[in-house]
């Protein structure tokens, strides 16, 4: 399932760094791709299954190998299937950019007992448009873009960028509430979520300004929608990117609340009474987290080739770890003594990158680097 495999690709490149794995996954969703351009959900399976999304959190999970993976041109040659793929959703938007009647399931999350979630697929206005869907699909049209500058085809980009304007432009006049300083479900604008409002921090259609709004009411608006243990990958992330991470620890309840009830793995859903798997890896984003946000190690170029480390410490005072990178590891150490932080951050041979602490950015070079701030 290339919703699952998204997120379990990430724990495999940051928690060992072997990419076979990750790579077998993407060449399966490519192989399983339609004459129509869409891929399958999952595969090799017995029953064929689509769930069109997925097909964009495949665009996702490459973009996220063409980050962290070695191989650039392994990305290179899967990029005319990420084509036939947006191709397959430009077939459904209407003149506005908007998308419906996208045929299959089109699943987001599974929401229980919030108005007009069905079987994991968000509300819909009256005409048929959903702003969740619209959000996905512009964040894969943003990633694609972003994969065919950085990879020379600058020629394609322009086209993208069109699309991306136009549809950026409709998903602020369909759903956005200057009242409630929030982006709706549809354009009724009766329903709210942490998915459609976590795109819109992720996807920046939202303002700066609007972000820090939006992030406060993400953790403190219980009327939202909730995201389950799976999709609180991506609500985590816009929390981040809305300022919030140093709060990461805080929100974790829920990975508390398994635990308690004596799992070592997580279950499916977030209501783990009624789940039917107490094992799924699509809920395992903090052992990507613990590295990325609060450590803050990521990448900043293609195939890793730049390195930015912004850790999220909230009220620890001395954590270290270290993860595999292409050419050897990253290793971060954070203390503070006597009113004084000190840093010690290690790169590879040949990698350099960017450390920002406080908003104030310092250039890393290959090998140690020292802070007392």
């Amino acid at each position: 399932y290339i919703g699952d495999g998204r997120i379990q690709a990430l724990i495999s490149l940051y928690n060992s760094g072997d990419d076979r794995l990750v790579k077998n996954a993407l060449n399966l969703m490519d192989f399983s791709r339609q004459p129509e351009g869409v891929t399958l959900s999952r595969h090799p399976s017995f029953t064929p299954q689509y769930i069109p999304t997925f097909s964009m959190w495949y665009i996702g999970m490459l973009h996220d190998y063409a980050r962290y993976g070695a191989d650039v041109n392994f990305v290179r040659q899967k990029l005319s299937g990420v084509r036939s793929i947006i191709d397959y959703f430009s077939s459904y938007q209407q003149e506005d950019g908007s998308i419906k009647n996208v045929p299959q399931w089109m699943f987001t999350d599974w929401v229980d007992n919030f108005k007009d979630w069905r079987a994991g697929v968000g509300p819909m206005s009256s005409n048929g448009t959903s702003a969740v869907l619209d959000f996905q699909l512009l964040w894969a049209l943003q990633i694609t873009a972003d994969l065919e500058a950085k990879l020379g085809n600058s020629a394609l980009v322009a086209g993208y960028q069109a699309k991306i304007n136009q549809l950026t432009k409709t998903i602020r006049a369909k759903y956005w509430d200057t009242n409630k300083k929030l982006f709706a479900d549809r354009e009724e604008k009766d329903t709210f979520s942490q998915h459609t409002n976590s795109l819109a921090i992720l996807t920046a259609v939202a303002s700066a300004e609007e972000m820090k709004e939006i992030g406060t009411q993400l953790v403190e608006n219980k009327s939202l929608a909730p995201a389950s243990i799976y999709f609180k990958y991506y609500l985590h992330q816009a929390l981040t990117k809305a300022g919030k991470g140093d709060d990461y620890l805080s929100w974790l309840d829920k990975w508390r609340e398994n635990i308690s009830m004596g799992l070592s793995t997580w279950g499916e859903t977030s209501d783990v009474d009624k789940t039917r798997s107490d094992c799924h890896a699509w809920g395992s984003s903090p052992n990507i987290e613990f590295y990325r946000t609060l450590l803050g190690i990521d990448s900043d170029g293609l195939g890793f080739s730049k390195v930015k480390i912004e850790p999220h410490l909230g009220d620890i005072k001395q954590i270290s770890g270290k993860i595999p990178h292409p050419k050897g590891e990253i290793a971060v150490d954070y203390q503070f003594q006597q009113n004084q932080w000190k840093i010690s951050l290690s790169l590879p041979k040949t990698i350099s990158g960017t450390f920002v602490w406080k908003g104030k950015k310092h250039n890393l070079k290959e090998g140690q680097n020292t802070f007392s701030l």
